[in-house]
């Protein structure tokens, strides 16, 4: 017994596909009937509506599986007539749930990148049908998106096309909320990756307003908008985060703080390497820098509740910026 081709068996997957419609909207339509319209010998649909009797819902068991009615095409009793049962499922209106969709969307907006104007044009008419439907709006009726996390819907689209930036090598122009200064700053990026830490998801890209490489969350990215201009830097590929956002140069130093209560908050904030406690309630907080004026700053914010443990000349340096600091308001 020879083994169906690859091609066989997909062809005939195309037929199932075609005969399951038809048969649920030609109920008790003959054999040749059937057979003529779709195309094909009868004795080719009679072998594919014997692939049908194992086809069916998830589970395999009798009453997942469609029921055809081979003695009515087949013996001295046969009258030649199809009868399907048990795929009353067949007239549903399709059902997504939200992942499903959601990958369907990022699917289509991948080959809507790489696509010519007139694909574009269809896919776009099946993102626009797709998308209300994940929300709300009449199309919600044939697509169910059961309680859609609009909020991880739209990270999901950002990622799809910071990816496809990174693909094309193009850049990127991004409103980034900035924490720390409580603002939202415009800014442009040649993008290199999308990278994981700490449950996060970052956009590691060159940022062409600091002049060095940064990582952008993406859930305080607030828009993005890929341009037609290529990346002006050199294509680098994203860094690798499986040790943390960051790691020990040779440049930096180790200091340590000595923090109170209302600076505790630093812990939570930045990277540190070791936490102890102080006396009171205060912290003996590690951390390492890389540069002694960002040190400073964030003492200045801090203070008077924080000073530097060690290295003693960096405590020196920060009193002889806070007196200069000061002597401007005099």
């Amino acid at each position: 017994m020879s083994t169906p081709s690859a091609s066989g068996a997909k062809d005939q997957v195309a037929r199932l596909l075609t005969l399951v419609p038809f048969l649920h909207s030609h109920d008790g339509v003959r054999l040749d009937d059937a057979a003529a319209a779709l195309g094909v010998a009868p004795g080719q649909l009679l072998s594919d509506l014997k692939v049908l009797l194992m086809c069916g819902l998830p589970g395999g068991y009798p009453d997942d599986l469609i029921d055809v009615d081979l003695d009515a095409l087949e013996g001295p009793e046969a009258d030649g007539v199809i009868r399907v049962s048990n795929a009353d499922y067949l007239s549903r209106p399709l059902r997504l749930t939200p992942t499903e969709a959601t990958a369907i969307i990022v699917a289509l907006r991948a080959l809507r990148s790489g696509a010519r104007e007139e694909t574009r044009e269809v896919v776009d008419r099946a993102l626009t049908k797709l998308e209300a439907a994940a929300t709300e709006g009449s199309a919600a009726r044939q697509i169910d998106p059961g309680e859609v996390d609009l909020e991880r819907l739209d990270q999901v689209r950002l990622e799809a096309d910071l990816h496809d930036a990174v693909a094309r090598q193009r850049q990127v122009r991004l409103i980034y909320f900035v924490p720390s200064r409580d603002e939202q700053s415009e800014r442009t990026v040649d993008p290199r990756g999308i990278v994981s830490a700490h449950g996060f998801t970052y956009l590691d890209a060159w940022c062409h307003s600091a002049r060095a490489p940064r990582l952008f969350r993406l859930d305080r990215i607030r828009e993005a908008a890929v341009l037609d201009t290529p990346v002006s830097t050199a294509p680098e590929p994203p860094r690798d985060l499986s040790e943390g956002l960051f790691k020990r140069a040779e440049d930096t130093t180790l200091v340590t703080l000595r923090v109170e209560p209302p600076a505790r908050w630093i812990v939570e904030y930045y990277p540190v390497e070791a936490v102890r406690p102080g006396p009171g309630a205060a912290l003996d907080v590690d951390l390492l820098i890389a540069d002694e004026r960002w040190l400073q700053r964030l003492l200045l914010r801090l203070a008077p509740h924080a000073r530097v443990l060690s290295p003693t000349e960096l405590d020196q340096a920060f009193t002889r910026r806070a007196r200069a600091t000061l002597s401007l308001y005099a």
